[in-house]
């Protein structure tokens, strides 16, 4: 630690730290309102806002690189050369971070044509000639030369910026085995991968740790390198002109010529308001009271949290004979709905108004609370947080929840779909400005006592009301009107669960496992010796160097070995080797999907996944414990799986339905093209009709060569698809792939208009909009990144179609479940996967049940052109495709 009777200055490496921040933190988590992404900020100045409590400084500052050119790139073109380029979500937070710093009366220091090293370097220097105890924090390797008995160095742990371990001159002898003033020496020889300055081959560290400890210094070693034997010695002589170049450029300036001197450094009072407007900016609430109390000051009125933000009502309990009184009273004053929630045991609820929380016991089962249960079942508005997994648990115990008319998680994803806010304590900071108390589950005896059920309902309730004063019209109807009737639907599905055979799946695991092993054996004799098949390093080492195959896509560890490079590789370059490989890991990842069935089977026999409403961005459900949506469609493989999937006991058949081709229909519908729609209503086979009007020909002359080029233009239209794009997928030349969608403009111009329309407007409105009102935001279509701005117009024309498939088949997933129940049907929906559906029949309703799902699939939406709904029958689910 610091000498206390010195004054301390710490300087900080700002891009160094802020880039590890970017990477340690989900950049998916961290995003305002407006979509600027904020975790590399949130992740620095949390770390900077640690040091000060923890370490005092009295003088501070904070460097930044200006660009990524220097003095260092002029003497050596290639010096940081082989870094990627910075990541889109980086850009842009650096000047908000200078913001924070500057709000916070934190010297910002940058300088053209030097580096952020540099400016440290100086100040550390010059601070411990004037008396200071000097605390360098970066993650720079290069500062290591920098420690001295007045210099610490904090450097990170790993890739983030929570943890930093401290090196003074007794630390860096024992890590490195040499004084500080060597280490660059070290680096010189064993050169710096992410500077791109190459080393001596085959020198490690610790044969330079050797040499240098053998011949006192860098500068001897390089006079006496003809003493060095072996390759080694070979290797050194050959790159001495190289060591030389990678020590220069490694030794930090310790002479810059900066605007201020250590003394003129000196920790200065935050401007309190301009920190809260910043924070404000970025929706850092809870690092905001971090900033306060670690620089001991007061926060201004009206901070965050306020003084003066409601309090939770101390809850109060009720006994169920009380119950019908109580809920009588606040429906009445209350008629959007009373909020709701159970503790984590089930074994109590909480209820809450504006004014007012209450508890009660229950029980648990059904008839053992009648008040509480009969108000349950009722259809008497509740509102609730994350409430499928609550009305599933209640369900379970024989009791009912109906009534639920909105749930604070499903808003909240409505409202921001890139970004969902998972937790209602993430709900209670964004929208309210305050904290929800939570206990720590870390502790045995928490200091702090967690919200219970009934003011855990008081703050869902205050967060619907912000919800939706902050929700537009249209995204106020798609909650009241597909999501809150899907979660209700979606319950009793998990609830039912799907029977499946353990015998079929572990048989044919069985026989993956053997066909892998079969696989690999034929593959080590091709190489000659086993090996890892799964690991990347040995399979570089393997196609690279030994087979010599062409060099695949560079990646941070090497070239890339993932299935999508390999298998081009083999098109282009095959081998029997690649061959054999590709056909191993497909029969390992069968496997694994396979495993993850079997071990999900519960004791009644059956797979209860778990569909996640918030999962995507354009509404789509995704499958969770376990992923059902990952088994592939239309393989052998993927056939033998649904084999597996049965009709359960009871119940005579399963029924499969979906949609043919929904997002094309509802491209016709959208872009209002005659062509198109002239082909859905003619019956006609779409891309036969379509192929005929591009190629020039009669639909009997379309080739199936024509069809699938049609085909794959159609689908890729809707994903923004690229002329190289179709060239590559289609293994055609990009001339012609080219020529191919001229061609399909000239024919089809209202589609080509509708696209171009569609990213316009929503360049305009910031937003894309399905056929129902769900919303997708896409503020980066106004961003100076050509990258950021290019990805969302490709997802900007795709999204208002599959948004749109994505609402029609959950309209017709609730009808369906509805009618069935209304009509007093025991068949029942079981499983919602891709654009399918798989309804368990049973004996006798079959005409009933297929009747509702065809109309309920075909009235789900009124387009321009018929919603053609295609149904299957069978004893499993296989045999029930069509």
């Amino acid at each position: 630690m610091p000498d206390s009777a010195k004054p301390t200055l710490m300087v900080v490496d700002g891009h160094s730290l802020a880039y590890r921040a970017f990477f340690a933190l989900p950049v998916e988590n961290f995003t305002t309102k407006d979509h600027q992404h904020t975790n590399a900020i949130y992740g620095f100045l949390a770390m900077l806002i640690n040091l000060i409590k923890a370490e005092r400084p009295s003088h501070l500052a904070v460097a930044f690189d200006t660009s990524r050119t220097s003095f260092r790139t002029r003497e050596y073109a290639e010096y940081k050369a082989n870094r990627s380029e910075t990541p889109a979500e980086f850009k842009g937070q650096i000047p908000l971070l200078q913001e924070c710093l500057a709000a916070m009366n934190i010297p910002v220091l940058q300088q053209e044509d030097i580096e952020a090293d540099d400016i440290l370097a100086t100040l550390a220097t010059q601070g411990a000639a004037d008396g200071f105890d000097v605390l360098v924090v970066s993650g720079d390797r290069d500062t290591i030369q920098l420690v001295t008995d007045d210099v610490t160095l904090l450097y990170p742990n790993v890739q983030g910026v929570s943890q930093l371990k401290r090196y003074d001159p007794a630390a860096v002898i024992e890590k490195y085995g040499l004084p500080p003033e060597q280490y660059p020496d070290i680096a010189a020889l064993v050169g710096e991968t992410s500077d791109n300055l190459p080393g001596v081959p085959k020198v490690g560290e610790k044969t330079a740790v050797k040499w240098l400890t053998q011949f006192g210094s860098l500068d001897e070693l390089l006079t006496r390198a003809d003493e060095i034997k072996g390759v080694v010695g070979g290797n050194l002589r050959e790159h001495l002109d190289a060591v030389r170049r990678n020590r220069a450029l490694n030794r930090l300036l310790t002479d810059v010529e900066l605007p201020v001197t250590p003394a003129d450094l000196e920790a200065r009072a935050i401007d309190a308001q301009a920190v809260r407007d910043i924070f404000a900016r970025l929706e850092f609430r809870t690092l905001l009271s971090r900033v306060f109390e670690a620089v001991g000051a007061e926060q201004p009125g009206g901070s965050e949290p306020s003084a003066d933000a409601p309090t939770a009502p101390a809850p109060r309990e009720i006994t169920d004979a009380e119950f019908a009184d109580w809920i009588d009273a606040a429906t009445a004053n209350h008629p959007d709905g009373i909020a709701l929630t159970f503790s984590a045991a089930l074994d109590r609820a909480g209820l809450a108004t504006a004014t007012e929380a209450v508890e009660i016991a229950w029980a648990g089962g059904a008839g053992a609370s009648p008040a509480l249960e009969g108000w349950l079942a009722s259809a008497s508005p509740k509102v609730m947080h994350d409430a499928k997994a609550q009305v599933k648990a209640i369900r379970r115990s024989g009791a009912r929840v109906d009534g639920v008319v909105y749930d604070t998680l499903l808003a909240g994803w409505l409202l921001r779909p890139s970004f969902p806010d998972k937790s209602l304590a993430d709900l209670v900071e964004r929208y309210l400005g305050e904290s929800l108390p939570v206990a720590d589950p870390n502790q045995l005896v928490p200091e702090t006592d967690g919200a219970t059920p009934g003011q855990q309902a008081w703050y869902i309730l205050r967060v619907a009301d912000a919800l939706r004063e902050e929700s537009p019209e249209p995204v106020r109807r798609v909650l009241a009107d597909i999501e809150m009737p899907t979660l209700s639907a979606l319950a009793d599905m998990e609830l039912a669960g799907v029977s499946v055979s353990h015998d079929r799946l572990s048989g044919f695991s069985a026989e993956l496992g053997a066909r892998a092993e079969a696989l690999a054996a034929e593959a080590y004799g091709i190489i000659g010796r086993e090996f890892n098949l799964g690991s990347p390093k040995q399979l570089q080492e393997v196609l690279f160097d030994e087979l010599a195959l062409p060099k695949t896509r560079k990646t941070k560890t090497g070239y890339s070995t993932d299935a999508a490079v390999l298998a081009d590789l083999q098109e282009s370059n095959p081998h029997p080797f690649l061959d054999l490989l590709l056909q191993h890991r497909e029969a390992t990842k069968m496997r694994q999907i396979i495993e993850s069935l079997d071990v999900a089977i519960a004791a009644d026999g059956r797979i209860h996944t778990t569909y996640v409403q918030t999962g995507s961005q354009t509404g789509r459900l995704s499958s969770t414990e376990p992923n059902l949506q990952n088994i592939p469609v239309r393989t052998d493989e993927s056939r033998r799986i649904r084999e597996a999937f049965q009709v359960g006991d009871g119940y005579e058949a399963l029924l499969t339905a979906d949609y043919s081709q929904i997002e094309m229909r509802i491209m016709a519908h959208l872009s209002e093209d005659p062509g198109l729609i002239e082909a859905f209503n003619s019956g006609e086979d779409l891309h036969r009709f379509v192929g005929a009007r591009v190629f020039g020909v009669s639909p009997d002359d379309v080739t199936p060569a024509m069809r699938t080029k049609v085909k794959a233009m159609s689908y890729g239209l809707v994903y923004g698809l690229s002329a190289f794009g179709l060239s590559k997928q289609l293994r055609i030349e990009q001339s012609e792939a080219k020529e191919l969608m001229t061609e399909y403009f000239a024919r089809f111009g209202a589609v080509r208009d509708y696209l171009r329309g569609s990213v316009a407007q929503a360049r305009i409105d910031g937003y894309t909009e399905t056929i129902f009102g769900r919303r997708r935001p896409f503020p980066d279509l106004g961003s100076p990144n050509r990258v950021l701005r290019e990805n969302a117009e490709r997802a900007a024309l795709n999204a208002p179609i599959q948004g749109s498939a994505a609402d029609i088949m959950k309209i017709a997933l609730f009808h369906i479940h509805d009618a069935l129940r209304e009509e007093g049907l025991r068949s029942r929906i079981l499983m919602q996967i891709h654009d399918e559906l798989v309804v368990e029949v049973a004996p006798g309703e079959w005409d009933a049940a297929a009747r509702i799902v065809r109309e309920r699939m075909g009235d789900a939406a009124h387009l321009s052109v018929p919603l053609d709904v295609q149904i299957g029958r069978g004893a499993n689910w296989n045999e029930a495709a069509h």
